[in-house]
């Protein structure tokens, strides 16, 4: 509630989480006026959880790459593979492609000693700590950024985070809809197909957002085929 003078006036309200209000106004008189403003959700970058990720101003040593970056190498390989050139970051791979079972090493700890986490939310073996990265094939076109923390650093774990710590942060839902195919080929006979969609904000409230991948290579080593297909599904409801 706000008190205007008689005459000629022009207002304008904002406030966040609400549509700005502009409205011009002639009052004859002293007069008490009420404003209701239009609700108006909207998602940002800042929605990510903090509590597993180190800020510059912490002692630990880390890097972050986001989707752009990981767009650029993304062909098709397991998500260690494109964190090799990382710092300290050793990879294996069985089928000597980077594609199918893969090992990741973190200043040299072996990969029961690295915390993997997606949207903080741990995914390493419950039993062994190990993580099976062929469990998530290209995961990494449905990823906004990643974290890599060298030596021990934050965790959701506990001791699992003494080698390093893998922070993966899946994509925010799309505001408006889209659809997009790719398709790659590589030697060894590698294909990599990927279809990617999402509805955007429904009503203001709903969106639903997903993606179908197949990857097939023969691999360099022999009899070290791979055949992997994968679906991500995201949905989201933003209301008061």
């Amino acid at each position: 509630r706000i008190s205007i003078p008689p005459g000629k006036s022009a207002i304008q309200v904002n406030a966040l989480g609400y549509k700005s209000l502009k409205s011009q106004l002639f009052l004859a008189s002293d007069t008490t006026i009420y404003i209701s403003l239009q609700f108006s959700p909207f998602i940002t970058e800042e929605i990510v959880v903090n509590s597993i990720r180190a800020s510059a101003d912490m002692p630990i040593s880390a890097s972050t790459i986001d989707k752009s970056e990981i767009s650029k190498i993304n062909s098709g390989a397991d998500l260690p593979y494109l964190l090799n050139q990382l710092p300290s970051v050793v990879v294996t791979s069985d089928a000597g492609n980077g594609i199918g079972y893969t090992g990741i090493r973190i200043r040299g700890t072996d990969p029961s000693r690295i915390n993997v986490t997606i949207n903080g939310i741990p995914v390493n073996d419950a039993e062994s700590h190990n993580m099976y990265w062929v469990d998530l094939p290209d995961i990494a076109s449905s990823v906004e950024n990643i974290q890599i923390q060298r030596g021990a650093g934050t965790s959701t774990n506990g001791a699992s985070s003494f080698g390093g710590s893998v922070n993966i942060k899946t994509l925010s839902a799309a505001e408006q809809p889209f659809a997009s195919a790719s398709s790659s080929y590589g030697s060894f006979n590698t294909f990599k197909n990927t279809i990617q969609f999402g509805t955007g904000r429904i009503q203001d409230k709903w969106s639903l957002d997903g993606r179908l991948s197949k990857i097939t290579s023969e691999g360099y080593i022999d009899r070290g085929s791979s055949d992997l297909k994968s679906f991500f599904i995201s949905g989201g409801y933003t209301g008061n």
